[in-house]
């Protein structure tokens, strides 16, 4: 089951009370207070963790809670101090505050992991009370004053996973974007000749000379209106706006009475009105399905109406062009990281 959004109640523990005690030895008299100070409760720890891969492991878990420490004792010993309740998710996940499992419109996140083993205090555990041994004094010899511990912190908060991704695969269902990252990469996503097999965003990482890779992002197939919620893909269109480059894969031989041109200019379209920044990242095109009639005459067409766009024609299944394929990509992405 992939997870990439999920409501959770984080709850840290409460301090321990402190203690109210005396002390009591033989030949001791009058040995006044010696109640210890309670412990100190746990806090709830996100951290950022690249080997796991989304949230499903919250789906069981809505509730996080922290243990509470343990009270005062006497002869001045303090309560054991409760250990923090750490919760590992994916690099790439956003915290937002929320009380209806909504954003609020204007809402800024209360943070973003995108660092490998990044840590980050969701909720604070309360401090511990004091014992009565703080409240002697040359009148009050004998205090039986002390002070329960502090309550932890906790909320509601909404976990959204924006998967880091170097480069995209923008596509319409069967275009070849599983098929293409299977020849690419080690990723093993499913294929099959119907649509919308892909059903959630998979990664995989593509080797180049000198010791160098990138990571790819597998959207599920985009269809016109997901902006809007239409399809699977307005689902994890989200996985996108991290991508530091777009690579729209297009049916270039129309094989799904498509026509390629269209399907390049609608996936830009659903972009920019999920998100307009979208559209001004470096953006290329995968001219895919070589190998069938039509796609010669549509890949001339095609380079016409996009001059100045790199279009790089292979053919998935067949695996031809994916070498030439993985050297313009290393030269996009260098060219993006200068």
């Amino acid at each position: 089951m992939f997870v990439d959004r999920i409501k959770v109640l984080a709850q840290a523990g409460n301090g321990g009370r402190g203690c109210v005690s005396f002390r009591r030895e033989k030949f001791v008299p009058k040995g006044g207070p010696d109640g210890g100070d309670g412990g100190r409760g746990g806090d709830v720890v996100l951290r950022a963790d690249r080997h796991t891969d989304n949230l499903s492991n919250l789906f069981y878990e809505p509730l996080i809670k922290a243990k509470s420490g343990a009270h005062g004792m006497g002869k001045k010993m303090h309560g054991r101090a409760a250990i923090d309740k750490i919760v590992k998710v994916p690099v790439g996940t956003i915290v937002w505050p929320t009380d209806d499992g909504k954003i609020s419109e204007g809402s800024e996140p209360v943070v973003d992991l995108t660092r490998d083993g990044q840590d980050f205090v969701l909720c604070e555990g309360g401090t511990g009370g004091k014992g009565n041994v703080h409240f002697k004094s040359s009148r009050n010899r004998a205090p039986r004053e002390y002070t329960e511990g502090q309550e932890g912190e906790s909320g509601h908060f909404l976990l959204e996973l924006r998967t880091i991704a170097d480069a995209g695969l923008v596509g319409y269902p069967n275009a070849g974007k599983s098929t293409l990252l299977r020849k690419i990469s080690a990723a093993r996503p499913r294929v099959a000749a119907y649509p919308f097999t892909t059903l959630h965003p998979i990664i995989g990482v593509v080797e180049f000379s000198e010791y160098r890779r990138a990571t790819i992002a597998d959207i599920p197939g985009l269809i016109e209106g997901a902006h809007k919620g239409v399809g699977l893909g307005h689902e994890f269109l989200r996985h996108i706006t991290r991508c530091k480059i777009f690579l729209f894969v297009v049916d270039v031989a129309g094989s799904e009475g498509r026509n390629p041109i269209e399907d390049v200019q609608q996936l830009r379209k659903e972009l920019d009105l999920y998100d307009p920044l979208l559209s001004k990242r470096p953006w290329f095109v995968i001219a895919n399905k070589m190998d069938l009639p039509g796609a010669t005459e549509n890949l001339a067409t095609l380079r016409k109406k996009f001059p100045k766009i790199d279009i790089v024609p292979i053919s998935a299944a067949k695996g031809e062009g994916t070498d030439e394929l993985k050297k313009n990509l290393a030269q996009w992405l260098e060219a993006t990281a200068g």
